[in-house]
């Protein structure tokens, strides 16, 4: 029989194929019932590829279930179909204790090459690309199957997104909206949109497109639902909305997907979390002071480390900026620990994300002198890619960087380096409120201009 691919597995159920493709379905669209795939095993508990599926899926939200599955998946190798095989190599790569990256890219790539049209282990590999900081093997995988997929759902958004990550916005943006026209549903499309949108200072336009796609979300796993209002919420906050606006989305779309008895809580913490540090940095958290408390509170708890390194690094802010030193280091300690039991060539690479670690952790704390030290007179948060966010993510630590500079007196180097952002987003209100102090702090006249040129900006958008 053959999957949604066209390709050739070796069961007698037509179930397990319905079940297989149903999951492959929720992959690609960002959709809550992954484990659709369990059903695939029941229908057929010796397919291959439904048992290495099904491993990959409890991998990280089963673990203890991720063995007998592995375990059958195994014992049927041998009657397994090339195509069943490939895929086995691929996840077993992935799902393996002693995990090289590097490895499983390249079994991905083969596989890819040989079954080009299997767009959820193109999927796969782009989030393994994406963990390790490697947007170009991204762009590259995607472009190596698109000749095989050129009118077929979900390989647009994955291609935009690549593009729009490697700074090819205009790119990025014809992508997307080719994966809109071909499926307006599609998340990864809609949200390859308002990255570009929103990087380019069009926040108006990605609201109204965003709020006319959000009724398509509540389908969508507890990340890219939260995930796509968070986006939102930046737009409102960069193009100077009333702070209401953001407040409601952060209670109403983020905080509420918690009620959902569904819910993946830590996907909903990275996007609170992460919107609240730009509240914070922009001086206004004072607003959403008892969120920011009760989402310490949360984040205390250990259960919600060590998932995801982004997430670490906006749970190390947000517990020492709430007086919770202690646990702060408790979890920076682990990280260390994590990083020297790591392969020479992992530790090495994420030698700069744990740096960034401590920087935030002193950020949180008040210690800016240090954080300062750690970050150096050259950071650029688009280095930092192998901590698992994107451009969008990661710029929250340039204006972290930016504050800083003005904080400690160093409003030379602060000029020099928010001129050189503007060069890129020159339609950011924030970014010339900050080149303002800047110049104020210089006695310049030019702060005059300045402010009213953010000013001007602040009245535009919203």
């Amino acid at each position: 029989m053959e999957d949604r691919w066209g390709y050739e597995i070796n069961t007698g159920s037509s179930s397990c194929i319905c079940s297989i493709n149903s999951y492959y379905e929720q992959l690609l669209s960002y959709g809550r019932r992954r484990v659709v795939i369990l059903e695939a095993v029941d229908s057929d508990p010796n397919c291959v590829l439904a048992n290495i599926l099904a491993a990959h899926f409890c991998a990280s939200s089963h673990p203890s279930r991720l063995p007998s599955f592995l375990h059958a998946a195994i014992s049927n190798l041998a009657n397994a179909t090339p195509y069943e095989k490939a895929v086995f190599d691929s996840i077993h790569s992935l799902i393996s204790p002693n995990r090289d990256d590097d490895l499983a890219l390249q079994l991905h790539s083969k596989l890819l090459n040989d079954f080009p049209k299997d767009l959820a282990s193109l999927k796969r590999a782009q989030v393994l690309c994406f963990y390790m900081g490697q947007p170009d093997l991204s762009l590259q995988l995607v472009q190596q199957v698109l000749p095989w997929n050129n009118d077929e759902d979900f390989v647009y958004g994955m291609l935009a997104f690549s593009l729009l990550e490697v700074g090819l916005m205009e790119d990025a943006e014809k992508a997307a909206s080719k994966g809109f026209q071909i499926n307006s549903h599609d998340p990864w499309s809609q949200h390859a949109l308002c990255h570009v949108y929103q990087y380019q200072c069009r926040f108006k336009e990605a609201v109204q497109f965003m709020e006319q796609c959000s009724q398509s979300w509540p389908p969508l796993s507890s990340f890219m639902n939260t995930h796509n209002w968070w986006h939102v919420a930046l737009c409102y906050l960069e193009g100077n909305a009333p702070f209401e606006k953001v407040r409601e989305i952060y209670e109403n779309r983020i905080w509420k997907e918690l009620d959902r008895s569904d819910a993946t809580p830590a996907e909903v913490y990275l996007n609170a979390v992460g919107l609240l540090l730009r509240v914070y940095v922009r001086g206004e958290i004072h607003l959403f002071e008892d969120h920011l408390k009760m989402l310490a509170g949360y984040l205390s708890n250990q259960a919600f480390w060590y998932l995801e390194w982004h997430l670490d690094l906006l749970i190390l802010w947000a517990l020492a900026c709430t007086g919770k030193s202690s646990e702060a280091q408790d979890l920076f300690s682990g990280l260390k620990s994590r990083v020297s039991t790591m392969n020479p060539k992992k530790a090495k690479l994420m030698q700069k994300g744990l740096e960034l670690a401590e920087a935030v952790y002193m950020y949180g704390r008040g210690d800016f002198t240090r954080a300062l030290e750690l970050l150096g007179p050259n950071f650029d948060a688009e280095s930092c890619k192998m901590v698992g966010a994107s451009g969008e993510q990661l710029d929250v630590f340039n204006e972290v960087w930016y504050v800083m500079l003005l904080e400690a007196g160093d409003a030379e180097k602060a000029i020099e380096v928010i001129e050189k952002q503007l060069e890129k987003r020159g339609g950011a209100p924030f970014l010339w409120r900050l080149l303002e102090r800047g110049y104020s702090i210089l006695g310049k006249q030019e702060a005059e201009s300045i402010g009213a040129k953010a000013k001007a900006l602040e009245a535009a958008y919203f």
